[in-house]
């Protein structure tokens, strides 16, 4: 019982195919045999899909415990043949016919030893016609099928050598156990990496595919997993433009790295595409985005980080839920982390968000990020942010004091620098960058009046005036705006 509680412990280490296949192999090498055969089926069925075509099963792993004399990492021990011969045999795929006898062991589903009739007859389907070379005598080998929790999924095959004392009945048990637990196991991977592959692409259809090209701002952006194993999350991000040559610079993380993630992740960047083209304040876009999460359920929490960039009066709004601070860095070289009221995340209630209004001369680059642009177990985020603040300067010294640094390139350098220092990150990165540089004068008119609104009915003739003046002009005009 000690050593069944060890080995069912280390193959549930695993955390896909590869690694719990590898912990069964482990597990059950030297301790219980002397080596073991992992045949899986040809593909894999996942959930409940029912598989199409003949069942095939494709050896997935071996392992064996080297023997006297076994200088090539042969299979020596188990019989006298060469170093390779039994992994020669057992690479082939094997279709199981219907009504054959390896049919008949696998529907069984309990582990048999090979010295009875239905598993003798079973062994040349699964290993070729040399099987009775490659298995020994006797209760010596023990074929245990891999049964999920609708069908069976693979086999196993448990060998001793000659030189060791044969298998027990209680041995039967034994495999029962490790071929449950690893079955169990290589089904639900097997589930998860498609709940991930489908919440992957529903993710990567909901972000922009390109950034709009927009007056007075450059746009570039990044997103990249942080890992395989992790590659599915709530991080979104947006470039929304507004009326007045204004862009709305919107991104996002939704906590959690499931299918939910990335559905809420959807519905949270719909709803703040929607609210952006009702112009509508920085703090009541995430005050309707909290609202919005409160009515899809209470265990959703997510960040976001909402910027209003004005090109023509060079200022930025900011308004902040619980997200990392944007760094802005100015042209010569300095970087700078924008001091913005954190604020609750979304999801919270009951809280009220503030926003803020800056400089943003010409030529500066904002860069808004996730966490998992800063953060990893190595550092804590305040860490991140100050060695991305000083990453950023070091670039901009390099480009010159009267230039910004191109932004793909900055957005590459950011990423690979990260990458070396932290190796892997806890969630996606997805930074978006933008450069402020001013529209030329003559793109932008105005209309001042002195009276304040309410306003006779003599407004909007002059309004009406001016504005077509501006269009009928030869020289193009981007952006205009009335001051009262």
């Amino acid at each position: 019982m000690r050593y069944i509680g060890a080995a069912t412990r280390r193959i549930a280490r695993g955390i896909d195919l590869d690694e719990i296949v590898r912990g069964l192999c482990r597990a059950t090498v030297p301790t219980f045999s002397d080596a073991i055969l992992v045949y899986l089926r040809d593909p894999l069925p996942v959930g409940d899909e029912r598989p199409v075509g003949p069942l095939v099963f494709r050896l997935s792993r071996t392992d064996h415990r080297p023997g006297e004399g076994d200088a090539d990492g042969g299979f020596v021990p188990l019989v006298q043949l060469g170093p390779t011969e039994l992994d020669g045999v057992a690479t082939q795929p094997c279709q199981v016919r219907p009504g054959s006898a390896l049919a008949e062991v696998l529907r069984g589903v309990r582990p048999v030893f090979t010295n009875t009739p239905a598993a003798r007859a079973a062994l040349p389907e699964l290993l070729g016609k040399n099987a009775e070379y490659c298995v020994p005598p006797g209760k010596r080998a023990i074929l245990a099928p891999l049964r999920g929790r609708r069908r069976v999924i693979g086999t196993a095959l448990f060998l001793r050598n000659l030189e060791r004392r044969a298998f027990e009945d209680d041995d039967l048990l034994v495999a029962a156990q490790l071929a449950t637990h690893s079955a169990l196991g290589i089904d639900k991977t097997a589930l998860d990496g498609r709940k991930a592959s489908i919440a992957g692409e529903l993710q990567l259809k909901m972000l922009p595919r390109a950034l709009p090209r927009c007056t007075g701002v450059r746009l570039a952006s990044r997103y990249l997993p942080a890992a395989e194993t992790a590659r599915v999350g709530g991080d979104w991000y947006d470039a929304i433009p507004l009326p007045g040559s204004r862009v709305a610079l919107v991104i996002g993380d939704v906590m959690g790295h499931d299918m939910t993630s990335a559905a809420l992740m959807g519905q949270l960047r719909t709803t703040a595409q929607t609210l952006a083209g009702l112009d509508l304040p920085p703090q009541e876009v995430l005050h309707a985005l909290d609202e919005q999460a409160q009515r899809l359920g209470t265990d959703y929490i997510a960040t976001c980080l909402y910027t209003v960039y004005d090109p023509v009066s060079h200022r930025i709004t900011i308004a902040n839920a619980g997200h990392p601070p944007p760094v802005l860095l100015h042209l010569g070289g300095r970087a700078e982390v924008l001091r913005v009221p954190s604020g609750a995340p979304i999801g919270v209630g009951g809280v009220d968000f503030e926003a803020v209004e800056l400089d943003a001369p010409a030529g500066a680059t904002l860069l808004l990020y996730t966490d998992g642009q800063v953060e990893s177990r190595l550092r804590d985020v305040w860490t991140g942010i100050e060695q991305l603040r000083e990453k950023l300067a070091a670039i901009a010294r390099l480009t010159g004091p009267d230039h910004p640094p191109p932004l793909e390139a900055l957005c590459d350098e950011v990423l690979d620098m990260l990458g070396r220092a932290t190796g892997t990150t806890t969630s996606h990165c997805s930074p978006p960058a933008s450069t402020a540089s001013r529209p030329a004068t003559w793109r932008i008119g105005s209309w001042s009046r002195k009276t304040r609104p309410p306003v006779g009915p003599d407004v909007l003739p002059g309004a009406r005036s001016s504005a077509g003046a501006w269009r009928n002009s030869r020289t193009p005009w981007s952006c205009w705006s009335a001051r009262w």
